[in-house]
């Protein structure tokens, strides 16, 4: 480490202090050719493996700037954006793994952004996993409304059994409500 004042190429480490709950070490350093002291930050690189072998440095911006797209038109604002991308890059380091594949980039967008506006995810989702057809987008809608404490707009006991009709022709696991369960809510047949 080079002493930022003169330039010196050696420096003595003074404190050590894990911050940003022990996502980087903060050193405290003196040169002992100037004597001044100075603070240094250190945190693992983050490094994206692309599909065809190239080698990038994580950028958050990236990520943001990819889900902003996604969130077009949307009641998404900027300081929503922030946090995604913050929960995407904390749960990458939190792998442990200095190279992430770009594919597992996208899988820890798709988390955060189905929280965050369920349209938006639909879209990123879409082009992510390459949807082919409409039964694609069919099968993934009937995903999120199976979802415990998921609201989608207007819906119904209908709009329910719709979407596991999809859900059982795009060949997912259906657990269907026996007729006696649904007499007991009160909702009629």
């Amino acid at each position: 480490m080079n002493c930022p004042y003169c330039r010196h190429t050696d420096s003595r480490v003074l404190d050590s202090r894990s911050v940003d709950d022990g996502g980087s070490i903060r050193r405290r350093r003196q040169c002992p050719q100037c004597e001044r002291r100075f603070t240094t930050i250190e945190q693992m690189q983050l490094v994206v493996v692309k599909r065809n072998g190239v080698v990038e440095t994580f950028n958050r911006d990236k990520v943001i700037n990819g889900v902003r797209k996604a969130c077009k038109g949307r009641p998404v604002n900027e300081d929503q954006l922030a946090r995604l991308g913050q929960q995407v890059e904390d749960c990458l380091r939190a792998t442990g793994q200095s190279e992430v594949p770009a594919d597992e980039v996208g899988v820890a967008i798709l988390g955060p952004l189905r929280n965050l506006d369920q349209v938006a995810y639909l879209r990123f989702a879409s082009v992510y996993r390459q949807y082919a057809s409409v039964a694609d987008f069919e099968a993934e809608i009937a995903l999120l409304r199976m979802e415990p404490g998921v609201a989608t707009d207007g819906d119904s006991a209908p709009a329910a059994a719709d979407s596991t009709d999809a859900a059982a022709r795009a060949g997912l696991p259906v657990d269907r409500p026996s007729r006696s369960a649904v007499g007991k809510s009160g909702a009629s047949p």
